[in-house]
């Protein structure tokens, strides 16, 4: 009996190792970050479908409950990301205050977000149908693309699309922001009838050589971006933008580069995945970086950040001052936006809305 053991135990360790393969996913703590959920990113597929043929169509369908509008002017879709209150919904509305038939506003509120404070006139009825999102995750890139592709459908004069937090205040104006956005040279192209068409460049910072983006490259892993991103076509730039609406469509229209930014990031490179400060720029600029400005009109405050996030104003900061401050650039252009305040500077930012914020 004893002489034939080696045999039962090696046949026995045979038998048990399929059991092995399909247990071990179980047992052994996973090697990569939480990806999206396979009926999620069907749902986003099919969504991002009809965005696209909708806009290919020159029309809108019905996305997403919201209501098709006639033919208008060009207007500025403002896209909410949130995972928490509106806090600034006051401001927003003073900003917004007269100029409804020039902008739409959409919400993507994460489902495990408690919003407690009542909705404002402009947010009520904008929701779009959102699922949940979480940092170092392709998640936030799949949630704009959904207030993205929820814009496209529901009106066709959306022309810019403005990626906004619920930590983000404007810094002018609308009138002011509105022809901003309007009055920017763009670019020029032939149409098929030969004719020289003017088109809207999109406000996207798009930086390349900058420190830690090897890191960032692969932090699905070594190679796993190849072919389709090589690393000297790997970008990086703020999460914020304003995109025109012939990328708003390529970006919703988009799957090969997609099928590799949607990877989950290895664990041990989790200080270094930031999805979404990626793919809109390097998509961007593989396809159209003479349509983009290369630049964002979103001011962020880097200076003592702490664990990615950048530097949060408190109401002591808050001033006529701040606001000068944070709308200057190092170019010609004004910053529109910024981020990132706490919650309580609602009140301070308030009570220099008309006579600072608003006054340009």
């Amino acid at each position: 009996m004893l002489s034939h053991s080696p045999f039962i135990l090696s046949f026995l360790l045979l038998l048990s190792l399929p059991l092995l393969f399909v247990l071990a996913p179980r047992i052994l703590p996973p090697k990569t970050l939480p990806s999206i959920p396979d009926p999620d990113e069907i749902d986003d597929l099919a969504l991002f479908r009809r965005a696209t043929l909708g806009s290919a169509g020159g029309g809108a369908g019905a996305g997403a409950g919201l209501r098709r509008r006639p033919a208008s002017p060009p207007k500025i879709a403002f896209l909410f990301l949130t995972n928490s209150d509106l806090s600034f919904a006051p401001l927003w509305e003073k900003f917004f205050a007269g100029h409804g038939r020039l902008m739409n506003v959409y919400v993507h509120a994460d489902p495990a977000a408690r919003l407690h404070l009542p909705l404002t006139p402009s947010f009520r009825g904008r929701f779009i149908p959102a699922k949940a999102t979480q940092r170092a995750s392709p998640t936030l890139i799949s949630a704009a693309r959904r207030l993205l592709s929820a814009a496209l459908l529901d009106d066709p004069a959306n022309a810019f699309f403005a990626l906004i937090s619920q930590h983000c205040i404007p810094l002018h104006s609308f009138r002011f922001v509105y022809h901003a956005l309007l009055a920017d040279p763009g670019t020029s192209s032939l149409s098929s009838g030969g004719r020289l068409r003017r088109r809207h460049r999109s406000f996207i910072e798009i930086l390349a050589n900058t420190s830690l983006l090897w890191d960032r490259y692969n932090a699905r892993g070594e190679d796993v971006m190849l072919p389709e991103v090589p690393f000297d076509r790997f970008r990086v730039g703020s999460q914020f933008f304003i995109l025109a609406r012939r990328h708003a469509v390529l970006v919703v229209r988009d799957r090969r580069l997609w099928k590799k930014f949607r990877m989950p990031c290895l664990k041990s490179m989790e200080d270094s995945c930031y999805p979404e400060e990626h793919y809109f720029p390097t998509l961007l600029d593989m396809q159209d970086p003479d349509g983009c400005t290369h630049y964002t009109l979103t001011r962020v405050n880097w200076t003592g950040s702490v664990g990615g996030h950048p530097h949060t104003y408190h109401p002591p900061e808050v001033s006529a001052d701040l606001i000068r401050e944070l709308r200057k650039s190092n170019s010609t252009y004004s910053y529109l936006f910024a981020r990132k305040f706490s919650t309580d500077c609602l009140d301070p930012l308030l009570e220099i809305a008309d006579t600072v914020i608003f006054r340009d």
